[in-house]
């Protein structure tokens, strides 16, 4: 039978072993992290000048649209998105491509309306 002194004695030693095993852990398990960046900025958002534009109707049948064409007053940035809109109420964006400050935005699918347009609304995205 273990006597208080030897209780405490082996339970001391006990302790300090957990405590050297733990501490040993610790030193030898390392994580990599890579460098990151964080913060918070502000900037401003301008718009783009719309100038030139230029429809192409369908030879075949004239109230339809077959493409727009347009110039802005600066080169939108390399993978900007640029779409138009010919109708308020409609929810037909077609594509548009552009080199430089040239824009063009084919409007056959779905087919747009001549006798329908009601506004050319345009959407430059970064």
């Amino acid at each position: 039978m273990l006597t208080g002194k030897t209780l405490w004695m082996v339970a001391g030693a006990s302790l300090a072993m957990a405590i050297l095993a733990g501490a040993g852990f610790a030193f030898t398990a390392a994580n990599t992290v890579p460098a990151t960046k964080g913060g918070e900025g502000t900037g401003t958002i301008t718009g783009y000048n719309v100038a030139s534009v230029h429809y192409t109707l369908n030879t075949a049948d004239p109230t339809k649209v077959d493409s727009a064409a347009f110039s802005l007053d600066v080169a939108p940035a390399a993978g900007s998105t640029i779409k138009i809109r010919l109708e308020t109420a409609s929810a037909n964006w077609y594509p548009c491509t552009f080199t430089g400050v040239n824009v063009t935005c084919v409007t056959t699918s779905p087919a747009a309306s001549a006798t329908t347009a009601n506004q050319l609304q345009v959407v430059v995205a970064q």
